[in-house]
């Protein structure tokens, strides 16, 4: 029997504090959809620039570098576990740098998913090059990809063309990195912006869908997801960003807080004022819809 970490008054944020090994072969849930933000296995020495400051960017034990042989193997343990928690009509997005993500594209085929993009995340805002030898990084990109190649996923076109001035969005996105006021309760080194999840669960969940993330971090997955009416499952490994997470919801239940960062994500603002399914009022959950 797995205990939860944490779990919200209403259940539609629920996390494990745990190895994402280990857990995921424990239930048989299926999830709508899954995003993942695995390791990119970057830190070997390296330094960047962060409010003006030389910084190592060092981030931890879990994203020591690896051989290339112990980076696939390790995207295919647990994109194999991923495949077998989403639904037949699900999808999962990856977000990675050029470190990892042509693995993660190749483990993907691999294994039987269909790869639907390749966003490039363009970074408004990103540190500068303090070497000045080579261009600039300012980019990531996430993986879109179905579970099958015959049962067709769920995308919501329309609201993506509203919200692109009524224009097909391209798979190149404009998106500012991690704000400020994203990090009030803790800051974790790798921490993806609200605006981004924003973007990935409203063009491809309807509200009400079960949402998984097996790195959840600091939890940004499923603020975005309780947010937009979406529900969630995290699992994390360490206990100071589990608690992080943790943190991070406890002030979604503020209605005031709620509504403050939603007015500041710009896709939802946009959202907001179309009659897509873009929000829903979620029936009350209980723990049966978990087996935790």
């Amino acid at each position: 029997m797995i205990t939860p970490y944490y779990k919200s008054p209403t259940h539609d944020f629920n996390l494990l504090c745990g190895d994402t090994f280990e857990l995921l072969p424990q239930f048989n849930f299926k999830f709508d959809m899954i995003f993942a933000d695995p390791p990119y296995f970057l830190s070997s020495g390296g330094i960047s620039v962060q409010s003006g400051k030389v910084v190592c960017v060092d981030k931890g034990e879990w994203d020591k570098s690896m051989s290339q042989e112990e980076i696939n193997e390790f995207n295919l343990k647990w994109l194999s576990l991923c495949r077998e928690k989403l639904k037949d009509n699900g999808t999962i997005w990856i977000s990675g740098t050029y470190h990892n993500i042509f693995s993660v594209a190749n483990c993907l085929t691999q294994l039987g998913y269909k790869i639907l993009n390749v966003i490039t995340w363009a970074k408004t805002n990103p540190p500068p090059n303090i070497s000045c030898r080579y261009f600039t990084y300012s980019t990531e990109f996430i993986i879109w990809a179905r579970k099958s190649p015959k049962v067709a996923h769920y995308y919501n076109y329309e609201l993506m063309k509203h919200i692109n001035g009524d224009k097909q969005m391209r798979d190149v996105w404009n998106l500012p990195a991690i704000a400020p006021w994203e990090k009030r309760c803790g800051k974790h080194p790798t921490q993806k912006p609200l605006c981004v999840l924003s973007r990935i669960i409203m063009a491809s969940t309807k509200p009400g869908a079960w949402i998984l993330d097996p790195f959840a971090g600091s939890g940004t997955t499923g603020i975005a997801a309780n947010l937009l009416d979406r529900r969630f499952l995290g699992v994390e490994r360490e206990g100071v960003f589990a608690a992080i997470s943790k943190k991070r919801r406890e002030e979604l239940e503020k209605l005031e807080t709620f509504y403050t960062y939603r007015h500041k994500i710009p896709d939802i603002v946009k959202a907001e004022d179309t009659q897509t399914d873009v929000f829903g009022v979620l029936e009350p959950m209980t723990s049966i819809e978990l087996p935790f």
